[in-house]
């Protein structure tokens, strides 16, 4: 996706393309973090967002587009207020039923110095989660992280460790990160749990003048990509083998050789 400021329209962008991809045979469907916005202006964000109740119209919209299609959709991450003044940095997973079926809010917040011009300080606006997540899906167990959660593998490690065979990493990576750390990240987080990697993401320049890398990727349990878009709007798919998990685990057993590390000298 390519978010702009417009709620209304981001949805209807976000519909089209799950839609798309439900045509094409997708059962599971991820959308990028800021899929129902993409600004940094709090009082801006404040106008348009609701907290993650019956009440929320953006959630309610994905709801009713997922019971109509009858597919299991992750709407990657979107803001609902926090009790603090904040928001959480929400992913949401919808069962075919139009419930929902798990929340996760990002816990690791972007506050970072990219370059002397591009600075970011997502704890500004956004609360931090307090609970790693983990949901299931009819296919296996379902680890959910969101962006740059993925710079942090003892989280993957809990993830896989506690029994999940897919990841999902909606991200809207900045371009400059991207081109340095994307690929070379995810593959590893895939490798090291043997999880599938879900990555769908954000790309090209927003309407608040962001910059983000695109490039969603999919990555089998061996750390192939097997899946991968560019960075203008479109459907990345990929068919999934579940064995591969335990392959790729049985080969490498690393979640198996786990010692406990005591006291540098």
């Amino acid at each position: 996706m390519r978010s702009s400021r417009d709620v209304a329209e981001n949805i209807r962008t976000a519909s089209e393309l799950i839609r798309e991809a439900r045509s094409a045979g997708a059962d599971f469907i991820a959308t990028p973090e800021n899929t129902t916005i993409m600004d940094e202006d709090r009082e801006r964000l404040r106008t348009q967002l609701y907290p993650d109740d019956g009440a929320n119209p953006s959630l309610r919209a994905f709801q009713d587009l997922t019971k109509e299609l009858e597919c299991w959709l992750l709407v990657g991450a979107m803001p609902v207020l926090a009790d603090d003044g904040r928001f959480f940095n929400r992913s949401i997973l919808i069962k075919p039923d139009g419930s929902v079926a798990a929340r996760y809010d990002k816990i690791h917040m972007f506050d970072v110095k990219v370059s002397a011009s591009e600075q970011y300080q997502e704890s500004k606006n956004f609360k931090p989660g307090a609970k790693v997540v983990i949901a299931d899906l009819p296919w296996g167990k379902l680890g959910m992280t969101v962006c740059y959660d993925l710079r942090f593998p003892y989280l993957y490690r809990a993830l896989a460790k506690a029994g999940a065979s897919f990841i999902t990493v909606p991200s809207a990576f900045t371009r400059v990160t991207g081109q340095a750390h994307w690929h070379v990240l995810l593959r590893a987080r895939a490798i090291e749990t043997g999880c599938f990697v879900i990555a769908p993401a954000q790309g090209g320049k927003h309407e608040n003048g962001r910059e983000t890398y695109g490039h969603s990727l999919i990555v089998d349990p061996w750390g192939r990509v097997v899946g991968e878009g560019g960075d203008e709007p479109c459907v990345v798919m990929a068919k999934i083998d579940t064995d591969d998990v335990a392959k790729a685990r049985g080969r490498i057993p690393s979640l198996e050789h786990t010692v406990e590390i005591g006291s540098i000298a």
